[in-house]
């Protein structure tokens, strides 16, 4: 493995498995630019060629009639031509839909059509031009159209062309070129109007438009179904493509860069990096690569041991990679070396993905593994989420294809099963109880419990299956100890009070002197219920009084800590810290009177 750039990215080397495959769904389609769904329970895919048509594919089949035919508003030139389809939010019952072209002047236009009487086919007298962006070269023009969770339409537009940005757009908040735009089309329909929360919208001399900026060429992005967070590939110049990323939480205003960088590296000699957000994803042009085409997180149910994994992939060399998350770093590897030329990749109204071949005009759904998937980072502690796991305790693992539905079931009774919701989970070839398995906002997880037989091996195999489909063995790190105490949100520890048993809060806090008790993992080792561990709390800096550490009364893999509260601590939020032989829990919050 071999990482790079400053955001822990690590990128796979060597023989790749080909871990997905390509399944042709339609053929004879020359320069298909994007696939996308209407959202309206058709079960439809419409096809938008560069030439100015667009075709629907319905049942496995292409309909004869395209459902747009603009060719005598553009022309496939180049990176010029129709470039992006979008479908607002009830496009069932609103009957409009939006695209991006160059027109025969090379300048962007965003435009409105509307859907014919016959639902396949929209009446192409019906544009209104929404928004017309000159674009001072033939290339960089961009193309993606997309609504994002908001309901606000976003438009990726490229620096304006030529090498190396020669005019400066990507840094000018003053240009709409080399930014991405977020409008509001379908509040007044046919009117473009600036939402309010637009980053930009009160600064001199930005363009009200803009959501963020710092790009060369954003040629394909998406949000995720289930998180909302936004993936931009944008293409690089001359050495580096790069991945960037925008959490759901984002207020906009990023500036990914361009062109002080590209990728990770500077572009600009010297150049600062001081409020640029850098991306999380990087390739070099080797082995043919020269053109990142972005793709989509898998949210589908057809290979749900793919989800979880951003696809994106290389318009020259044909290779698709799967990148995501594991611990703190964002990790990258390849899943197919396709051979195709990747124009783009698309999603149906199911989640699932497709990906286009410019080389012979052919449209591929994308298939994966229908077992789970894990890494040994994303097996972590189950309070502290620190990665490893521990003999008795309770841990989790990340894991995709456990579960397809969002929310969470949960063993009903004691002992806690060894098959939860069709999955069950091996630790050394021993069989590990199931607390519980769950699938939120697209994370899915699964606690289970340590067995203490695997006390003493250092990397024990483990393995997660569901329905008879077992996952890769990975080798995971199993610690003496590693104490994490439980919390409320990451940070408000539970704590109890003894002499009522009610939680400790704002306004039911600790008292000086009292006795209490939280709840912790990871502390090793028990002797008819005691932990063996040398356990030992402070409470604002100051040492309390241990009166009992060992397992929880009808909480499997759950320790219960009771400590006092020192004479001496002070008032207000203190912070707690558990440690277990030395190692030292994260610390904690509780009230004090």
């Amino acid at each position: 493995m071999i990482r790079l750039g400053v955001v822990g990215l690590i990128l796979a080397s060597g023989n790749w498995a080909q871990e997905i495959r390509p399944v042709q769904v339609a053929t004879g389609l020359n320069g298909v630019t994007d696939i996308q769904h209407s959202g309206d329970g058709s079960g439809r895919l419409f096809l938008v060629q560069q030439s100015g048509l667009i075709r629907v594919m319905r049942s496995g089949g292409l309909l004869t009639a395209p459902f747009l035919d603009i060719r005598g508003k553009t022309r496939a030139d180049g990176e010029r031509g129709l470039l992006g389809l979008a479908f607002p939010p009830a496009f069932g019952d609103k009957q409009r839909f939006y695209v991006d072209y160059t027109d025969l002047n090379g300048d962007t236009v965003i435009a409105q059509y509307r859907v014919s009487q016959n639902r396949d086919v929209a009446d192409a007298t019906s544009e209104v031009v929404l928004l017309k962006i000159a674009q001072p070269f033939a290339n960089h023009n961009g193309g993606q159209v997309r609504f994002g969770p908001d309901g606000y339409l976003y438009v990726g537009m490229g620096d304006g062309g030529s090498a190396g940005d020669p005019m400066g757009n990507g840094q000018n908040l003053g240009a709409l070129v080399g930014k991405l735009l977020r409008i509001d089309v379908e509040s007044d329909s046919g009117q473009v109007r600036i939402p309010a929360s637009n980053p930009f919208i009160n600064a001199a001399g930005a363009r009200a438009e803009i959501w963020a900026y710092g790009l060369r060429n954003p040629w394909r992005f998406s949000f995720d179904r289930a998180t909302g967070d936004l993936w931009i590939a944008d293409v690089g110049q001359d050495v580096y493509e790069e991945v960037d990323f925008q959490p759901a939480a984002s207020r906009g205003g990023e500036n990914y860069g361009w062109n002080r960088m590209e990728g990770l590296h500077c572009y600009q000699a010297g150049c600062q990096m001081l409020g640029l957000t850098l991306p999380i994803a990087e390739y070099p042009h080797v082995a043919r690569a020269c053109s990142v085409t972005g793709g989509f997180m898998y949210r589908g149910r057809v290979s749900p041991g793919m989800r979880g994994l951003y696809l994106y992939g290389d318009y020259c060399s044909g290779q698709i990679w799967g990148l995501e998350r594991q611990g703190s770093a964002w990790n990258s590897r390849q899943l197919l070396a396709s051979g195709f030329t990747i124009t783009t990749f698309g999603e149906d109204e199911a989640g699932e993905l497709y990906i286009a071949n410019a080389a012979n005009g052919s449209v591929h759904h994308i298939e994966g593994s229908a077992a789970p998937r894990f890494s040994a980072a994303s097996v972590v502690n189950a309070a502290s989420y620190a990665p490893g796991m521990v003999a008795g305790s309770l841990a989790t693992v990340f894991a995709a294809g456990v579960r397809d539905d969002a929310g969470t079931s949960v063993a009903e009774r004691l002992p806690l099963p060894d098959q939860l919701a069709g999955v069950s989970v091996t630790v050394g070839g021993i069989a590990a109880p199931v607390y519980s398995v769950s699938n939120v906002n697209g994370q899915e997880q699964v606690n289970f419990l340590v067995p203490f037989d695997v006390s003493g091996r250092s990397t024990p195999a483990m393995i997660v299956t569901r329905d008879g489909r077992a996952s890769a063995s990975v080798d995971v790190t199993l610690a003496a100890v590693q104490p994490g105490v439980y919390t409320i949100d990451g940070s408000q520890a539970i704590v109890v009070h003894n002499a009522d048993y009610t939680l400790v809060t704002a306004s039911r806090p600790l008292d000086r002197n009292e006795y209490a008790f939280l709840y912790v993992s990871g502390l090793g080792a028990v002797t008819k219920g005691v932990a063996g561990a040398d356990v030992r709390v402070t409470l604002g800096g100051l040492s309390c009084d241990v009166q009992f550490a060992g397992m929880a009364p009808g909480f499997p893999g759950v320790y219960q800590v009771n400590f006092r509260v020192p004479s001496g601590a002070a008032s207000g939020l203190q912070g707690i810290v558990v440690a277990a032989n030395g190692v030292v829990a994260p610390t904690v919050r509780a009230n004090v009177r």
